[in-house]
C-alpha cells in the first residue's frame, strides 16, 4: 500500500510537470516563430527590436509586482491546505485573493498608463512612450488571470494553467504578426488614406510597428483572463461538491487576517520576481544609455547615435535573449510543480519525497541546461542565419556565445527558487536575485561605456550575476535540506555527454559546410546529429538511473522498451 502511495505522489508531480513542459514548448515556439516573423519584416528588424523590448520589459516589471509571484503563493497555501482535507479554507484564500489582486492590478495598469511618458524620458527613449500606454491595460488582465491558475495549481490541475498560456501565445502570435503586416502594407507597400489620417509613414513606421506588436499582447491577456474566469464558472459546482464533502471543521477568518496570509507568501514569492524584473530592465535603462556614451565620435548626430544604440539593444533583447529564453522556458516546468510538490511533502512530514523530488528536478535541470548552452555556443552563428536570414552583423553571433553560458546558471536558479519557496525558504531567492542584480548593474556602468566593450558588456555582466545568484542559492538549499546528491551523476556525467555532443556539432557542420552543402542543411544536420550523439551518450554513461525512470510518466514502459533493446542495463 505504502508503494502504490509513493507511485501515485511520483506520477502527480511529474504528470504536472510534463504538462507545463509541453505547454512551454508549443508556447516558445510561437514565440520564436512570431519573433522571427516579425524581425524579418523590413522597417521593424533589430530598431524595432529595441524598442519592442524597451517597452515590454517595463511592463513586465510591473506584472511582477502585480501578478507574477502570484501564482506560486496561492498555489503554496492552497495545496497545504487541502493536503489536511481544509478546502474550504483554500477556497476563502483564492476569493480574497481574486479581489486584492484585481486592486492591485488596476493600479499597476493606471502606473504604465499615466507614467509612461516620464518612464520613457527617463529611459533615453521618447517613442518608448506609446508602446507602454497600449501594454497598461494587460497588467489588470495578468493579475485576475494570476490568482485563478494558482488556485488550480494548488489542486495539482496544471493543464487549466498550461491551456490558459497555449491560448494567450496563440492569440499573441498570430496578433502580432497580422497587427505588424498590415501596419507595413498600409504604409510603406501601399500607402493608404487611414495611415495617412492616422499620421503613420516611413519615418515613424517602426514605432508603430512596436506599437502594434505590444498591442497584440494586451488583447491576448484579455482573451486568456475571460478563458479563465469562464472555466471557473464552469467547475465550481465540483469544487463546492468537493468542499461539502470535506470532514475537517472550517473556522471563518476575517478577511484582513487572509489577505495578510497571502501577503505574508505573495510579497516575498513575488520579489524574486521582481528583483528578477528589475535585473532584466538594468539593461533596458544602461545599455541604451552607456551605448550612447560609448558611441561619441563614431556617428555626427545624436539621432543617429540613438539609433545605433537602439539597433545594438534590438540584437541583445531581440535576437539572443529570444534564443536563450528556449531552455529557460522549457525548465520552468520544474521550478513552477516543485513548488505545490514540496509544499505539500513538507506540511504531511515527508522529506524523504521532497529530497528526491528535488533531486531529481536539479538533474534533469543540468540534462537541459548544459546541451542548450554548449550548441548554442558553438552553433552560435549558423543557427543565427537558419533563423534570421534578412539581418547581417557581427555582434550578434558574439553576444548569442557569450549569452549561452547564462543559461546553465539561469536554469539551476529557477530550479532552486522553486525548491527554497517550497521548503518556505520564500526570500531567499529575492535575496540572491537583489545580489546578482547589484553585481551586474555596476557591470554594466562599467563595461559598456567602454568603447572596446560595448554591448558585449551587458552579456557579461549577465553571465556573472547568474553565478552569483547560484552560488548564493545551492549554499543556502543544502543547508536547509540536503539532497541525494552525488557529483559524478549529477554534474560529471551529464557534462562529459554534452562534450560530446558539442564536439559532434561543430565537426559535422564543419565538414557538411566544407564538403557537402552551405547554409541552412549544413545547421540542420549538425543539430540532428547533436542530439543522436547526446540521446546516445546519455545512455552509455548511465546518467538516469531506475529510480529516475519510475520518476517519469510512462517511465516504466520506456525503460523496458530500452532494455530490450539493450540501450540500458535491466
Amino acid at each position: 500500500m505504502e508503494q502504490v502511495k509513493e507511485k501515485n505522489k511520483k506520477q502527480s508531480f511529474m504528470s504536472g510537470v510534463l504538462t507545463i513542459f509541453i505547454a512551454q514548448i508549443i508556447i516558445k515556439v510561437l514565440g520564436l516563430i512570431y519573433r522571427l516573423v516579425i524581425t524579418n519584416i523590413p522597417y521593424f528588424g533589430d530598431e524595432g527590436n529595441g524598442l519592442y523590448s524597451s517597452g515590454y520589459q517595463i511592463y513586465m516589471l510591473l506584472l511582477a509586482i502585480a501578478s507574477i509571484g502570484v501564482p506560486g503563493a496561492i498555489a503554496k497555501l492552497v495545496s497545504e491546505r487541502i493536503a489536511v482535507g481544509k478546502n474550504r479554507e483554500a477556497h476563502e484564500i483564492f476569493k480574497t485573493a481574486l479581489v486584492l489582486f484585481g486592486i492591485v492590478g488596476l493600479i499597476g495598469s493606471s502606473i504604465l498608463f499615466f507614467g509612461a511618458g516620464s518612464i520613457a524620458a527617463a529611459m533615453g527613449n521618447p517613442d518608448v512612450e506609446i508602446i507602454m500606454v497600449v501594454l497598461s491595460p494587460a497588467v489588470f488582465f495578468v493579475a485576475v488571470a494570476a490568482v485563478i491558475k494558482g488556485y488550480f495549481n494548488g489542486m495539482y490541475n496544471m493543464k487549466v494553467s498550461s491551456n490558459a498560456q497555449m491560448l494567450e501565445q496563440v492569440f499573441k502570435s498570430f496578433l502580432t504578426i497580422a497587427f505588424v503586416v498590415l501596419v507595413y502594407f498600409l504604409t510603406i507597400v501601399n500607402p493608404s488614406k487611414i495611415a495617412a489620417k492616422l499620421n503613420i509613414s516611413e519615418s515613424n513606421v517602426t514605432v508603430v510597428m512596436a506599437a502594434v506588436a505590444n498591442a497584440a499582447s494586451t488583447v491576448a491577456t484579455a482573451i486568456t483572463c475571460g478563458y479563465l474566469f469562464l472555466y471557473y464558472q464552469k467547475v465550481k459546482k465540483e469544487i463546492w461538491k468537493n468542499i461539502n464533502a470535506s470532514t475537517v471543521e472550517y473556522k471563518k477568518e476575517r478577511k484582513l487576517t487572509i489577505v495578510k496570509r497571502i501577503l505574508a507568501v505573495s510579497i516575498p514569492i513575488s520579489l524574486a520576481s521582481v528583483v528578477s524584473a528589475i535585473n532584466r530592465n538594468i539593461d533596458t535603462f544602461t545599455v541604451m544609455n552607456g551605448l550612447k556614451i560609448a558611441l561619441q565620435g563614431m556617428f555626427d548626430s545624436a539621432e543617429a547615435i540613438t539609433s545605433e544604440a537602439t539597433r545594438l539593444y534590438g540584437i541583445l533583447s531581440g535576437r539572443v535573449d529570444t534564443l536563450i529564453g528556449l531552455p529557460t522556458a522549457l525548465n520552468v516546468a520544474f521550478a513552477t510543480a516543485l513548488v505545490p510538490a514540496i509544499s505539500e511533502s513538507m506540511a504531511s512530514g515527508d522529506k524523504k519525497t521532497a529530497r528526491k523530488r528535488i533531486t531529481f528536478s536539479l538533474r534533469t535541470t543540468l540534462l537541459i541546461a548544459f546541451p542548450c548552452a554548449i550548441g548554442m555556443c558553438v552553433l552560435a552563428e549558423p543557427i543565427l542565419k537558419l533563423l534570421f536570414p534578412n539581418i547581417a552583423g557581427v555582434e550578434a553571433p558574439i553576444l548569442l556565445q557569450i549569452s549561452s553560458f547564462s543559461i546553465i546558471f539561469t536554469l539551476i536558479n529557477q530550479t532552486i527558487g522553486g525548491a527554497l519557496q517550497g521548503l518556505g525558504k520564500v526570500l531567499v531567492p529575492a535575496g540572491s536575485l537583489a545580489c546578482g542584480a547589484v553585481v551586474k548593474l555596476i557591470l554594466n556602468l562599467l563595461l559598456i561605456r567602454n568603447p572596446n566593450i560595448g554591448v558585449y558588456g551587458a552579456a557579461i555582466s549577465s553571465v556573472i550575476a547568474s553565478i552569483t545568484v547560484t552560488t548564493i542559492e545551492i549554499n543556502i538549499l543544502t543547508k536547509v535540506l540536503s539532497f541525494d546528491s552525488s557529483k559524478k551523476d549529477m554534474l560529471f556525467k551529464p557534462l562529459l555527454a554534452t562534450i560530446f555532443m558539442g564536439v559532434a556539432a561543430w565537426g559535422t557542420h564543419y565538414l557538411v559546410s566544407t564538403y557537402i552543402v552551405k547554409g541552412a542543411i549544413a545547421t540542420l544536420v549538425a543539430i540532428v546529429m547533436a542530439v543522436i550523439v547526446y540521446g546516445i551518450s546519455l545512455l552509455k554513461l548511465e546518467v538516469l538511473s531506475r529510480e529516475d525512470y519510475h520518476m517519469l510518466p510512462y517511465g516504466d514502459k520506456i525503460h523496458k522498451v530500452l532494455e530490450k533493446l539493450k540501450l540500458v542495463k535491466p
